[in-house]
């Protein structure tokens, strides 16, 4: 019996998803909050701007209450793919690069 397609890459992804401890998904975002004060907070939309470029993603980046929140949303009326898991990914090394966390 073979298994859709579709099942095979959502199966996909949430194994991916499974390593980046902190992100929720939702339909169709993926959201993190990072508690991390300004200074990193600049740091980090800094290095977040240079992958979204190279991915072609326009993460939603705001700050509240001593905390950056993030969001990736899926492309319009889709869902989830892997470059919005690749850039939670990378997200999640600027944001050790950022803090001084060990991988």
């Amino acid at each position: 019996m073979r298994t859709p397609r579709g099942t095979m890459r959502n199966d996909y992804l949430d194994d991916a998803l499974a390593l980046l401890a902190g992100w929720q998904r939702g339909d169709d975002t993926l959201t993190r909050t990072l508690p991390i004060d300004d200074a990193q907070h600049a740091a980090l939309t800094e290095r977040i701007k240079v992958a979204a470029d190279a991915l072609q993603i326009q993460p939603r980046i705001s700050r509240q209450n001593g905390a950056t929140e993030i969001r990736l949303d899926a492309p319009e009326g889709g869902s989830l793919t892997a470059s919005e898991v690749t850039m939670a990914a990378r997200i999640e090394d600027a944001y050790r690069a950022v803090t001084g966390q060990a991988p």
